[in-house]
């Protein structure tokens, strides 16, 4: 569900509008500064050397020498500063005597004031440009020294142009900047509107805080559903694993996402079946003795596939109930059949009572129950358990009413066991013996044999069977497998379950051919890590 959009918030393109036109105005403020001291640098360059120039050619006036190397200063003495100015257009030109006292000039210096001779060392001789105060005012002046006809310095002719305002260099570069932020704010526009089209097609169409408000909701959904959820990217990367998805897996929460499924501490089991991008349907996965049901869409993009999701549940508490009621219903279904035995033997009995045939009526009684002591010996002899003792017998007389012969073999010593260990027992041994029946009967066979032992802390089931035996390559222990007729529903699920039961005992259970079928299977009495 997509959040509410609020007409108040500022679009993504509105905001990368902004965030452009922010930029631009620092830009502008940046090239402002330096575009001033570009300004400050050229009006140096150019002006020094042409106030230079002029101070030179005061300098060496015959005539300006002679005044000062004669230390006489006439009123006319001003005429030539004015004409200098007036030649190269300065701001203020002065002669001043060899200690920088002002004898003449045009700027607001006044006369028998000082010259700013602070960086100059005209005073050496040498001529000079660079930065003054002309009586308050930031200028550009050259200084040249005048030299008499001895060779000394009798005086200092200073040529100087004030700095234009900051506002005058602002008017005068206003042109280039405002070009420059019109081009700037045309190519911001166009870029955030591109960029903007470009991210919303990137995030179908949301907005970041639609984004943010979904990730919030995911984070939320995530932890609060029971069904562990895990997305795998096509790199093998882990882009999602909820709180439960870690737990089913048995991994500390929050240290799998954004890793690589390969380098994740998983039996290679499970983590096959993660990396795989086909879809599955209730694939059983036995994790540290739990039973995991996997489930996997491949998660498509314009038709192309970006990775996959799974989700997994935990059935191991279904598993021991489906466990239970397999092993209720094969009693049910043995005690329907000694019913209709007994019935029938109840029948004869009473015909035989009827004619007053009582001593065949006795004999008849008697065999009865010395097959049913022998049956009862020949198990309990061999079986200490009562649990599976009683469902063996209770197979006997299922089995002898199709036909079929259910012999308990010599070597078999099974001792009482666990309850829990007990009931698996006869979920495997229930269902592996009906499976066995079953194909017997098809196959014309007679008997069918099973032998129960405990080797070490591991109890073996094997039952075998004078059927067709079992087809190569055939996925026997796959759930729905089964070679009965289309029409039986519910079929394919028994030998699936035995090995279920036995995996997660961290046992196994296989198959092979010797007359017909041979099932083993192997249940450790204490489960172990699967």
């Amino acid at each position: 569900m997509r959040p509410g959009r609020s007409r108040a918030r500022v679009s993504l393109a509105g905001q990368f509008l902004v965030l452009q036109l922010v930029v631009l105005l620092l830009a502008l403020a940046v090239t402002s500064v330096v575009s001033v001291r570009q300004s400050d640098a050229e009006f140096s360059d150019t002006r020094g050397a042409r106030l230079r120039a002029g101070a030179e050619n005061l300098a060496g006036n015959p005539a300006v020498r002679t005044l000062l190397a004669e230390d006489r200063v006439p009123a006319s003495l001003a005429y030539y500063p004015a004409q200098t100015q007036r030649t190269y257009v300065a701001s203020s030109v002065y002669v001043a005597r060899a200690d920088g006292t002002v004898v003449a000039g045009t700027g607001p210096a006044p006369v028998g004031g000082a010259l700013d001779l602070s960086s100059s060392d005209v005073r050496q001789g040498r001529s000079w440009t660079g930065d003054v105060d002309d009586d308050g005012r930031r200028s550009i002046a050259a200084q040249v020294p005048v030299i008499s006809n001895q060779g000394r310095v009798v005086g200092i002719v200073m040529v100087a142009e004030a700095y234009p305002s900051l506002g005058q260099r602002l008017v005068a570069a206003a042109p280039d900047l405002l070009s420059f932020l019109g081009l700037g704010l045309a190519l911001g526009v166009a870029g955030s509107w591109l960029l903007a089209r470009l991210i919303k097609r990137r995030t179908r169409g949301l907005e970041p805080a639609e984004i943010g408000a979904l990730a919030d909701q995911r984070e939320a959904l995530l932890h609060s559903i029971r069904e562990g959820v895990v997305a795998v990217g096509n790199d093998g990367a882990v882009t999602v694993m909820s709180d439960s998805a870690c737990e089913l897996l048995g991994l500390p929460e929050g240290t799998a996402e954004g890793r690589q499924l390969a380098a994740l501490p998983l039996a290679d089991s499970v983590r096959d079946v993660l990396l795989d991008d086909s879809d599955v349907r209730d694939a059983v996965l036995m994790v540290a003795g739990r039973v995991i049901v996997l489930n996997r869409n491949r998660v498509l993009h314009e038709g192309r596939q970006v990775g996959t999701v799974a989700t997994l549940r935990d059935r191991t508490e279904l598993l021991a109930m489906q466990s239970e009621l397999a092993a209720r219903e094969s009693v049910t279904r043995t005690l329907r059949a000694q019913t209709h035995e007994f019935s029938n033997q109840l029948h004869t009995i009473s015909g035989l009572l009827q004619l007053e045939e009582y001593d065949e009526a006795s004999r008849v009684i008697g065999a009865l129950s010395r097959r049913r002591a022998e049956i009862s010996r020949q198990v309990t002899d061999h079986v200490d358990d009562p649990s599976v003792a009683a469902l063996l017998i209770a197979k006997v007389s299922l089995a002898a009413e199709r036909g079929i012969g259910l012999v308990l073999d010599d070597l078999s010593a099974l001792p009482r066991l666990e309850h829990e260990l007990s009931a698996d027992v006869g979920t495997v041994l229930g269902n592996l013996v009906d499976n066995a029946v079953d194909a017997t009967v098809d196959a014309g066979g007679s008997r069918v044999v099973v032998r129960l032992s405990r080797d070490g802390d591991v109890v073996l089931v094997q039952v075998a069977d004078t059927g067709a035996g079992v087809p190569e390559d055939a996925a026997v222990f796959e759930r729905g497998y089964t070679t009965k007729p289309g029409d039986a529903s519910g079929r394919g699920v028994g030998l699936a379950l035995v090995q279920l039961v036995c995996e997660r005992r961290s046992g196994s259970v296989s198959v092979h051919n010797d007359g017909g079928a041979v099932f083993t299977a192997r249940l450790p009495q204490r489960p172990g890590p699967a």
